[in-house]
């Protein structure tokens, strides 16, 4: 097995013992088993400029607070050094929501230290101390489904009070381990506030996880936690321990389109005319000021 370089830096620095073997490979990362503190652990190593577009990536960055106004216009601008930022930000994302979301008590790997793009962090293991399943790889009964279910609605209930929406989350990303499911892979974490996308990723999470369990318990697909958490933060009523039922009742009023074009001209109107106001006081100033100028710079025939 070819070791890469990120990694022989880290035994180097003493930060790993040694490379057990490859654990899984993806676009954006690679995984490898590694012994690290005495024990085994996870080092994922992390692709230079990934494959997913910055199209995609920007969606799930916007509301992401930027170190700086500097680094910030450069990503805009699509800068070579605006280009290593993003990459740069799309990393640490990951690392900072693993963090928040451990203080949160969400059930994610434990983070063990980031260095040089690479994250060391807890290896997930099964009741045999091998590496955990995905989700997507397990049998369940039906009721094994539904617990598993309300366990992962509940996880993404608690990362919603952090403010945090995976904004990927599948069977791919959520591992089977001894105690329980694991969420991982979170560099696309979404900021649940600052987002426009934010509520249609939190419904798609809801209904990645659902249609997945729903293969052994089907009625789990009448449920509608999605929508029911989103309403729920969007009023400032959703805490840890709010009760969820997975009914959901749509708003079927009828919106008055005359009546909120009214008030926009309205709200059109009064600002056009507090511009003229902020306008005509800058003129009056303006001449006032070369009435009162003794020394003009220009003669009256300029």
């Amino acid at each position: 097995m070819k070791i890469p370089a990120e990694l022989k830096a880290l035994i180097e620095d003493g930060m790993i013992e040694t490379v057990i073997r490859s654990l899984k490979s993806g676009k954006e990362a690679a995984v490898y088993v590694v012994r690290a503190g005495g024990e085994l652990r996870c080092a994922k190593v992390y692709k230079n400029m990934a494959q997913r577009s910055f199209q995609q990536r920007a969606r799930y960055q916007e509301g992401r607070q930027v170190r700086g106004s500097r680094q910030a216009r450069a990503m805009n601008r699509r800068t070579r050094f605006g280009r290593r930022e993003e990459e740069t930000a799309w990393k640490n994302a990951e690392v900072d929501a693993l963090y928040q979301l451990r203080e949160a008590g969400v059930r994610v790997p434990v983070p063990h230290g980031y260095a040089d793009g690479v994250l060391i962090m807890e290896l997930v293991t099964d009741a045999q101390g091998n590496a955990a399943p995905g989700l997507g790889q397990v049998e369940l009964t039906e009721e094994q489904a539904r617990v598993c279910h309300r366990f992962l609605i509940g996880q993404i209930q608690r990362m919603l009070c952090a403010g945090i929406i995976h904004g990927d989350l599948s069977e791919y990303n959520v591992l089977v381990g001894a105690d329980g499911p694991v969420i991982i892979d979170l560099p696309q974490a979404v900021n649940a506030a600052g987002n426009n996308s934010a509520r249609a990723m939190l419904l798609r999470d809801v209904a990645n996880v659902t249609t997945t369990l729903a293969r052994f318990a089907p009625d789990l697909l009448a449920t509608r936690y999605g929508e029911e958490l989103w309403a729920l933060f969007e009023s400032g009523r959703l805490a840890v321990d709010s009760a969820l039922t997975g009914e959901f009742v749509d708003d079927t009023s009828v919106v008055d389109v005359a009546e909120i074009r009214q008030i926009i001209d309205h709200a059109r109107d009064e600002a056009e005319r507090r511009q003229r106001g902020r306008e005509a006081a800058e003129g009056l100033r303006d001449r006032t000021a070369a009435e009162d100028d003794p020394n003009p710079v220009f003669g009256p025939d300029g």
